[in-house]
């Protein structure tokens, strides 16, 4: 009782004798012996009440150390570290590079300790079955694509590539000329002997057609000495090959495959430069079979004596990528034209796989949607000679590339890819609960999904138009829904490649081109059974992709025919043609002659293919769109006039300053098309917002000055003056209510699609020309602010023309086109807005145009035929400008050459 608290204490400085007492049961058992009496128990006891006393006070005072087992539990202890709740499983069972495991360890991915099926990456050394990519979830991801043994296995690589260079030797010279055995043997033989007859002498290469790490290659002067029964790739040795030392080397360059379904391919921008490691010297009889001089393999050159361990990057038998470009660089060499060679090579060889990859990876996963998350990825190792002329050659492609680190060199490479290529798979947490969740929806769908199938015989009319619709408005969601996620994950890649550049898709547009046409023809090699089909799709995915705004377009017009109930009427031979005029006047219109139904022909003198020219005076009729040059200098704001039912409403434009213009926020800007010091700032370091606005401020800018240039834009009437056009639209407008059914007439009914275009166009050719001066861009097509005006123009060709027809409505709400951008994630600017009631302004007045055009030439047409001596009437209440009469000359000759020029 008086040690309690005490049991434990260990005192540093002070020590405590006591006497020593053997154990006993008890105090009794002690009374019980005879040396010890009552009295000194007694006395004992006192003493240790004094020393209790004593170590209680010294306790105070000296330091105390407690053991683990006898710390209170109210003590202040450090906490444990939690486990993670849900951690990233990966499953590394299947490989046995440790760098693997440490850059999973190292990005906060949690290693199985055994093969787990279900974690969300899954890395193998060897290869995967076909059924184990097929029982994937979605949310998983494994390092290897199936068909891929298609351009990795040496005899599969060289038939394919065989197949393809027949169609297209120009493009395909990169491989050197090959031989399969023992199918190809007498094609080698007879080759060997036209060496022989024109005095020629060539050292062949036979390599095993499965075979890795250098087993089995030898070389041979003589092919008929090639033995005829092996299965056996033999190949053309190169034999001037680019030295470096005085030493033969290959590259080991790494490709990652990220997605099949669209392509997407990356190259690391570092890799091995791996070096023989005796002196090259041209193969002769003497030398053919010094292995350590004409092969290049590491697994081989590491067992000779003369191989040296570098000690940097720079020197030893293996050295970097990085290296050999400063080493070039030095000696005058283009490294660009090099990297963009072997670049292209890399491309071209990864189509020659996409008919059997494709095919492969659907198999595997048959309802995975095109462009959805693929379960597959790959990293790839092409191993490529340089000749003296710095022309890559492939000579094979691994599958399973090592990534052992033996060396320092190989640490600094490998966990950099390692590191950057987990990074770019973009694997998340929520990515299992997203998948649960999406097969939950899909299984309540499939719940409540109505029995009547569109085909049944007791199906209506009305149903079968609206369980259409309603099937084309899904199909457009998980459309929209997924061109959304592809938009985002190209802007993850574009902030996490790290050492990566993306090579495929390009972005440079010429050579995209040319792998589409090549794509294309591949696959006619190939699969010429499927091609048709294939064909429409690799135009859609890679040459002509559909954007967001466009799919928004086609299900916002959807929903409209939805809400106006467009399904319930017509039957099932009903004829297609124009919609019913929506804004048609409330008086009943004139009745139109029927002489003016032969006028409906663009011809060459009509200004369907008229310029539009610009006004530099700081004159502005009623109606423009946008405000003067004067009034942007000043900053002044004004409000916004119209003709009179013009239908565009007056809106006083919001502040244009620059400061608020800068917090507006594109997606796009990444894909900004600017000057050359732009693409400089995007490359570099600097801090993402002020990259971000300085992108911005310039923009704005720009735009500015398209809109300046836009308001100067005026469509010119063939053969009358700036003025007399100006004077037709006023006199028009003055009496529209008259005009208006003609005109609904002309544009919605007599016109076709094709002509609606050309006027629509009219204004597109010269607003593309306008854009290229403004923003000094020869193509266009890739500005954020052309792609905001194409919408516009798709808008107003929307329903048979309607779209454009709807602007000339009087109506106080918000202009119909205006629409297409509320349900889009993109901000528009003001600047940007005023630019595209601009455009919708000019293609207005363009309309009246071609239409009062096309009156004057009929009439004037008439009257000749007639060889009446009075002026022709128009189609208003006053008689309108008439044309100069016609001579010896046609109208198409007489305004021909108002046709050729171009806005100024």
């Amino acid at each position: 009782m008086y040690l309690k608290g005490c049991n434990h204490m260990v005192l540093k400085s002070e020590h405590i004798t006591m006497p020593s007492i053997k154990q006993s049961g008890s105090l009794s058992s002690l009374a019980d012996r005879q040396d010890v009496s009552l009295s000194s128990l007694t006395s004992y006891a006192r003493k240790l009440d004094t020393v209790a006393g004593q170590a209680n006070r010294r306790v105070d005072n000296k330091h105390v150390e407690f053991t683990e087992s006898d710390r209170p539990k109210s003590a202040s202890s450090p906490k444990k570290k939690r486990k993670k709740k849900n951690p990233i499983i990966v499953n590394l069972s299947g490989t046995r590079y440790e760098v693997i495991r440490q850059m999973a360890e190292k990005l906060g991915f949690t290693p199985s300790k055994d093969d787990d099926p279900n974690g969300y990456l899954i890395w193998n050394d060897s290869f995967v079955s076909a059924e184990r990519i097929n029982e994937l979830k979605p949310f998983q991801r494994i390092n290897h694509f199936p068909g891929m043994g298609e351009i990795t296995r040496k005899d599969c690589l060289a038939r394919n590539m065989l197949k393809v260079s027949k169609e297209f030797p120009e493009e395909y010279g990169f491989i050197p000329k090959s031989w399969i055995l023992p199918s190809d043997y007498s094609q080698l033989v007879n080759y060997s002997k036209d060496l022989k007859s024109k005095k020629k002498s060539k050292t062949f290469i036979i390599k095993p057609s499965n075979g890795a790490q250098g087993h089995g290659i030898q070389l041979f002067k003589n092919a008929e000495k090639i033995p005829a029964t092996e299965h056996f790739i033999v190949q053309e040795y190169i034999e001037k090959p680019f030295l470096l030392d005085g030493y033969k080397f290959d590259l080991r360059i790494y490709v990652l495959i990220t997605s099949c379904d669209p392509l997407r391919v990356f190259l690391f921008n570092d890799g091995l430069v791996r070096m023989s490691t005796e002196k090259y010297q041209n193969p002769a009889e003497s030398n053919i079979n010094h292995m350590y001089m004409h092969l290049t393999n590491y697994s081989v050159n590491k067992h000779n004596e003369y191989y040296e361990k570098g000690e940097s990057v720079d020197s030893g038998s293996k050295r970097s990528i990085a290296f050999l470009n400063e080493y070039l660089r030095n000696k005058d060499r283009d490294v660009a034209l090099m990297w963009r060679n072997i670049s292209d090579m890399i491309v071209k060889t990864l189509l020659v796989s996409m008919p059997h990859l494709l095919h492969a990876y659907r198999m595997c996963r048959p309802c995975a949607p095109s462009g959805s998350d693929s379960v597959c990825f790959e990293v790839l190792g092409f191993d490529v000679l340089l000749d003296r002329n710095l022309k890559p050659w492939l000579l094979e492609i691994n599958r399973s590339p090592s990534f052992g680190t033996d060396e320092k060199i190989d640490w600094d490479i490998k966990s950099a890819l390692i590191e950057n290529t987990i990074k770019l798979l973009n694997i998340k947490v929520s990515d299992k609960r997203r998948n649960i969740n999406a097969q939950k929806q899909e299984a309540q769908k499939r719940l409540y999904r109505t029995g009547k199938r569109p085909d049944a015989p007791d199906v209506s009319e009305y149903e079968k138009r609206r369980i259409h619709f309603e099937k084309r408005k899904e199909e457009l969601k998980e459309l929209l829904a997924r061109i959304k996620k592809q938009s985002l994950r190209e802007d993850y890649d574009n902030r996490n490649m790290g050492k990566f550049r993306r090579i495929f898709p390009t972005e440079d547009k010429a050579r995209q081109e040319k792998y589409v046409r090549l794509m294309s023809s591949i696959f006619n090699i190939f699969m010429s059974g499927r091609a048709p089909a294939m064909q429409k799709e690799i135009q859609r995915i890679y040459k002509n992709p559909l954007r967001e705004e466009d799919v928004l377009d086609m299900l916002h017009e959807c929903e409209e025919y939805e809400k106006d109930g467009k399904y319930a009427g017509g039957g099932k031979g009903a004829a297609r043609g124009p919609k019913p005029l929506q804004s048609m006047p409330v008086c009943q219109p004139s009745p139109i002659d029927d002489s003016e139904e032969d006028d409906d022909e663009m011809t060459e003198g009509s200004p369907m293919s008229t310029p539009m020219t610009r006004r530099r005076s700081a004159k502005s009729r009623p109606g423009s769109m946008v405000r003067e040059q004067s009034e942007w200098s000043e900053g002044a704001s004004s409000t916004y006039n119209s003709r009179p039912n013009s239908g565009v409403r007056s809106r006083p434009p919001s502040n244009m300053s620059m400061s608020n213009q800068s917090n507006q926020r594109s997606r796009s800007l990444s894909r900004m098309v600017t000057s050359g010091k732009y693409t400089s700032l995007q490359r570099s370091t600097v801090d993402d917002g002020f990259l971000t606005s300085v992108v911005k401020e310039r923009e704005d800018e720009l735009s500015k000055k398209t809109l300046i240039a836009l308001n100067d834009m005026r469509i010119k009437f063939p053969g009358k003056s700036d003025e007399e056009a100006e004077m037709i639209l006023d006199k028009l407008h003055e009496s529209w209510k008259f005009h208006k059914p003609r005109i609904a007439s002309y544009w919605l009914v007599k016109l076709d699609s094709i002509k609606r275009r050309k006027v629509i166009d009219i204004v597109r050719s010269n607003v593309r020309a306008v854009l290229q001066r403004t923003w000094r861009v020869s193509d266009v097509d890739n500005l954020r602010i052309y792609r905001i005006f194409s919408r516009v123009f798709s808008r107003l060709l929307w329903s048979h023309g309607q779209g454009l027809w709807n602007c000339f409505s009087s109506s106080n709400g918000p202009a119909g086109w205006e629409t297409i951008f509320s349900k889009s994630t993109e901000n528009i600017s003001e600047s940007d807005m005023n630019c595209c009631r601009r455009i919708v302004q000019l293609c207005r007045d363009c309309l009246l145009i071609v239409y009062q055009f096309a009156a004057e030439a009929k009439n004037t047409s008439q009257s000749t035929t007639s060889h009446s001596d009075t002026e022709p009437s128009g189609l208003g209440r006053e008689k309108p400008i008439s044309l100069v009469p016609p001579n010896t000359q046609t109208m198409s000759q007489r305004y021909s050459k108002l046709y050729r020029g171009e806005a100024s």
